[in-house]
């Protein structure tokens, strides 16, 4: 699944248990009780999903920081050198910027 796709999937969860929890608290003095608990477990049913597949999201960027951060170590360690000059390289960056404040 893409990010575009993630986050897109993501919008549209986080919508619907938007709209439910509307629901629920807008007409929560209108509906007899057998109604609110219809609804209640509606939203209960959203939250849920909502948590389940933030989590999953979760799960699948901590691995993706893992495998970028384990393909920057395996780079480094096979051209030290190339580690090096981008490490200065950037060092001469921050303290040009930190010499002109």
């Amino acid at each position: 699944m893409s990010k575009d796709t993630s986050s897109e999937h993501l919008r549209a969860e986080l919508k619907n248990l938007a709209d439910t929890l509307e629901e629920v608290l807008s007409s929560s003095t209108e509906k007899s009780k057998g109604e609110l608990d219809k609804l209640r477990h509606k939203a209960r049913v959203a939250l849920d999903s909502s948590r389940e597949r933030l989590g999953e999201s979760g799960e699948r960027l901590a691995q993706t920081t893992r495998e970028a951060a384990a393909k920057a170590d395996d780079y480094v360690r096979e051209n030290p050198w190339h580690g090096v000059g981008i490490g200065a390289a950037i060092g001469v960056v921050l303290g040009v910027l930190i010499s002109r404040r």
